[in-house]
């Protein structure tokens, strides 16, 4: 009989979850010569393009709704095939959820090597990622698979937001407080399972997190006071802040003191684990950033999975932001991880 929990998923892949991204300078590169704004293409419709690395793609319909439309897929992040599906299902649907938006429907990507591994892995990853669909109240319609070298999942995305509810990465205040609404360390931790220097007990914390749905993203839509929103994934905490500076034309100040950690991943920080791609995103961050070094470039440049939502929170409204976060169960994620302040010669400060 078939036994599933032998077969170790990360094995079959060189990648990991959104460690798999493309290093940002490279894909800046790639993506030059082909900027998709409303001006460029004649499309009035189009409100979000690809113009500024944002989450999603945006597009206002007749009836004043607007259309959210995005995709997200990757490698194995952890061996249970199951657990692959959901993390990949709900690192895919928080793209809608960083828009401030609701998910409608979503389309499976699925990329499976059929020579290497049976077809009832296959089966569990969609029925993973079934089930997160479940859980945000929308169905898994369909989708589109192809026989490929390594095992890759993922969701096309459609959502639905009213156009003033819209939340960018690039309209962000001077003065506002930034909050993070998960702990950070998934990169550190399943590379540490790739290399087998930990359990799959010991990375249970990280694939709690990954599963947790950003549905909070959503009532941030809501919220006038919320000026800006992005999701931290496979650029890591640094990378998606200096998207969020440069397209604000604003600079950072973090509070490393104040950032959370997926248990077990500090130790292994200061041990220097991380993935290849830690240290790609610090290469295209290096010139941007002042006060790094050590443990908090390990953590900070992390590519993270599933990662929660960074939000600029205009600080007149600090205490209902935190009342709202202690009411959706988030009170480990009370103080703000630093603030936006006006221009300077370095996108980010990181005070330790």
């Amino acid at each position: 009989m078939l036994n599933l929990t032998e077969i170790k998923l990360t094995q079959f892949s060189h990648g990991a979850g959104c460690g798999c991204k493309i290093a940002p300078a490279v894909l800046e590169e790639i993506l030059k010569d082909s900027k998709t704004t409303p001006k460029n293409i004649g499309v009035k419709n189009l409100l979000v393009g690809n113009e500024s690395g944002d989450d999603a793609a945006v597009y206002e319909m007749p009836d004043g709704n607007c259309l959210i439309s995005t995709t997200d897929f990757f490698m194995p992040i952890v061996d249970d095939a199951f657990d692959f599906g959901r993390i990949a299902a709900t690192n895919a649907l928080s793209d809608v959820y960083a828009m401030g938006g609701k998910p409608l429907m979503a389309l499976a990507i699925l990329g499976f090597p059929v020579e290497k591994l049976p077809v009832e892995i296959a089966q569990e990853i969609l029925r993973g990622g079934k089930s997160v669909c479940e859980a945000a109240g929308i169905p898994l319609a369909g989708g589109h698979t192809i026989d490929s070298t390594e095992p890759i999942f993922g969701l096309a995305v459609n959502g639905l937001i009213q156009k003033k509810n819209i939340k960018r990465n690039n309209t962000a205040k001077d003065g506002d407080l930034i909050f993070l609404t998960k702990p950070i360390g998934t990169g550190i931790l399943s590379t540490a399972l790739k290399r087998k220097l930990i359990d799959e007990e010991a990375m249970k914390p990280a694939v709690d997190v990954m599963t947790i749905l950003n549905f909070i993203g959503e009532k941030f839509g809501a919220l006038n006071y919320v000026n800006a929103m992005t999701d931290v994934t496979g650029f890591g905490l640094l990378g998606h802040l200096l998207e969020m500076c440069e397209g604000s034309k604003l600079s950072a100040e973090i509070l490393y003191s104040q950032i959370k950690f997926i248990d077990g991943a500090e130790p292994l920080a200061k041990k220097f684990v991380a993935p290849d791609n830690t240290f790609r995103n610090w290469k295209s961050y290096e010139p941007k950033v002042m006060g790094i070094a050590g443990e908090s470039l390990v953590t900070l440049c992390d590519p993270q999975t599933s990662g929660g939502l960074m939000v600029a929170v205009d600080p007149k409204f600090e205490n209902e932001f935190v009342e709202l976060l202690k009411e959706n169960n988030l009170t480990n994620h009370l103080n703000p991880i630093g603030k936006f302040v006006s221009l300077r010669e370095k996108f980010v400060q990181v005070l330790l």
